[in-house]
């Protein structure tokens, strides 16, 4: 079975921007700017077709005001990224974001490291993943490339799979930006076959993670690949163009154009 909006958007890659880091360079002054709302006009505006934002635990760089104030002002879908926590399931129902996503956290880690293990602790997850779907919010898992884990989302009712492509990224840049090298090749296919089998299964194929300018067409290229979140890349280049090209160029390269 594969998901609906995969046959009729067949050459459409969606993005998501990801505006952590906006407010990442907000909080290293303790101020009141950069405002992430208006990084989420602006990528509104460039044609962005969703913002995601991760609230942490420890409200390191979004914070509760921040999600809910680009909730009520974009008309864009909102992509929360958050931990399997009781706390912050209540947070999304009361949100109501389009969709919700859950990824493992760490208190000590840069970024994310690594894909939920839904394996580890699937009866809780399955728990989590009815209460978000009863609130009618769209429920993704931030996984690894693995079948096991994959099977697991379906069983706790995910909708999509976001597959973790920062070791694609990593291998991508260790061998030379070598699109070609075998390495890298073998990390293309093994997310191409996980996406695969995310379809066949009846849920949606996102990816994420390390995607940037140079790395994203292969995995943009993926067949029925759904969405694209990306984030650290955008808003770097943004210091140089504006955050409203750089959102403009990265579509052109999923897409082709």
């Amino acid at each position: 079975m594969i998901a609906k909006n995969q046959q009729n958007h067949p050459n459409k890659v969606h993005l998501g921007v990801n505006i952590d880091h906006v407010a990442t360079l907000r909080q290293a002054r303790l101020t009141y700017e950069p405002n992430p709302l208006w990084a989420a006009v602006e990528a509104q505006i460039a044609g962005a077709d969703g913002i995601t934002m991760h609230l942490r635990e420890d409200r390191r760089h979004i914070n509760d005001n921040d999600v809910f104030a680009i909730k009520q002002a974009c008309q864009i879908k909102l992509n929360l990224e958050m931990a399997p926590t009781l706390e912050m399931v209540k947070i999304a129902q009361k949100l109501q974001p389009q969709m919700a996503m859950l990824v493992p956290e760490g208190r000590q880690e840069l970024t994310t490291e690594g894909g939920l293990n839904i394996l580890a602790d699937e009866t809780f997850l399955k728990n989590l993943v009815g209460n978000l779907n009863d609130a009618g919010i769209h429920t993704s898992v931030f996984i690894e490339a693995e079948r096991e884990q994959i099977q697991a989302a379906a069983r706790i009712g995910a909708k999509t799979c976001e597959i973790h492509t920062g070791l694609y990224a990593k291998l991508f840049y260790e061998n030379g930006r070598d699109v070609f090298h075998p390495l890298v090749q073998s990390e293309i296919k093994k997310i191409s076959e996980a996406g695969k089998l995310i379809n066949n299964l009846g849920m949606f194929f996102n990816a994420g993670h390390a995607l940037n300018y140079h790395n994203v067409a292969p995995i943009a290229n993926l067949p029925n690949i759904n969405e694209l979140h990306i984030g650290h890349s955008i808003v770097a280049r943004s210091v140089f163009v504006g955050l409203r090209q750089a959102v403009s160029e990265m579509i052109a390269l999923i897409n082709n154009k």
